[in-house]
């Protein structure tokens, strides 16, 4: 009952919430290279105060290397607003005169008519594209903005946590039945070990894309049209940023791409259009296996599902954090049928292998 109570008063403070949830991913970044330096004789506190400054640091050069190009790209999209319409209007009207001039059966004709106009009025008929369902994801980043205090707070309440972090879990161990122990520790090294995958494997994956994006569309301004190099670093960023919301983020991301392509012409969208599903292939037969490994395994589907129902429940984070909580939900659901079937001591044995628990153990705290 106390545990209902709790998670509905988190529920209904939600939006105030969000804020230490991004804490504790923080503190996850931030506890391994602490731990590495209290092993080598270093206080724990001083531990953290060098972590802390090497990543303000790499922060800090990270912003000198791309917050002038950023703001730079977005003064001038502003500037250029105008003309870019323009452009867009003009490469529209030619698209318009040369499908006018088609030689395409009538029925066709009328179909084609059909989802256009469909399209225009936001996919409510004609076999239009519901792009509804994207809402919840993008109207979740306009909230964020109104934490911009909460977040303020968060370095000192992850230091907090970081520093205390062995007191708290010794005191949350001792308070556990004997008989809890094991499992308790199975369940929460199950979800650790998944959300630890998920996490630096996205941060290096937003890198990866970001980058390769970033060369991409300096290729392209060189072979194609100098639109893409006018506003690489924007793309770029939007791109690698974007790559947090699996399957729908790298769809999102490409839209600006290519509708500052339509601006220069049909060519330059397919070039856009290659160049992001180049990109996008890349990274899922390249990166992501060597990344993310074997932990987070979901069908498309359920990708989808869970993608689009935590956006509904918490906007961006939620989205976000949708398909790592999927899959701890999928492992410890795993878990729990195998360690309440006896009988299967070898499939126990193996769900604890990845999580690094002795499978010895399995039993004795029961």
């Amino acid at each position: 009952m106390a545990a209902i109570i709790v998670g509905l008063l988190l529920w209904m403070a939600r939006d105030s919430v969000r804020p230490f949830i991004v804490g504790l991913l923080f503190v996850y970044l931030l506890d391994p290279p602490v731990r590495w330096l209290v092993r080598r004789g270093i206080r724990r506190t001083l531990a953290i105060l060098i972590v802390y400054v090497v990543g303000i640091t790499a922060f800090v050069v990270f912003l000198a290397l791309t917050l002038a190009p950023l703001l730079n790209e977005i003064l001038r999209f502003v500037t250029d607003f105008p003309k870019l319409a323009a452009d867009l209007d003009t490469q529209l009207k030619r698209l318009g005169d040369f499908y006018q001039h088609l030689q395409i059966p009538a029925a066709i004709r009328e179909w084609i008519d059909g989802v256009i106009a469909g399209f225009g009025q936001g996919g409510s008929g004609g076999g239009g594209l519901d792009l509804s369902f994207l809402l919840p994801v993008l109207t979740g980043a306009s909230s964020l903005l109104g934490l911009v205090f909460g977040y303020l707070i968060l370095p000192v309440w992850v230091a907090y946590l970081v520093k205390d972090k062995v007191t708290l879990v010794g005191q949350f161990d001792q308070s556990l039945p004997r008989t809890w122990r094991f499992d308790t520790w199975a369940i929460i090294k199950t979800v650790e070990h998944d959300f630890g995958q998920w996490v630096r494997g996205q941060l290096i994956l937003g890198v990866v894309v970001g980058v390769f994006t970033f060369i991409g569309l300096l290729i392209l301004s060189q072979l194609v049209d100098p639109i893409f190099g006018r506003y690489a670093v924007l793309l770029s960023i939007i791109a690698g940023v974007l790559e947090l919301v699996p399957i729908i983020g790298p769809i999102i991301s490409a839209v600006p791409a290519v509708l500052l392509a339509a601006t220069a012409g049909p060519a330059a969208v397919i070039a856009a259009l290659l160049l992001y599903t180049l990109v996008q292939q890349i990274e899922n037969n390249f990166f992501v296996p060597k990344i993310q490994g074997d932990a987070i395994q979901l069908h498309p589907a359920a990708v989808i599902f869970a993608i689009i129902v935590g956006g509904a429940l918490a906007g961006l984070i939620g989205a976000i954090l949708a398909l790592p909580m999927t899959a701890a939900f999928r492992d410890v659901v795993r878990y729990l049928f195998r360690r309440l079937s006896p009988d299967e001591p070898g499939a126990l044995a193996a769900s604890l292998e990845p999580i690094g628990m002795g499978p010895s153990h399995a039993w004795t705290d029961a």
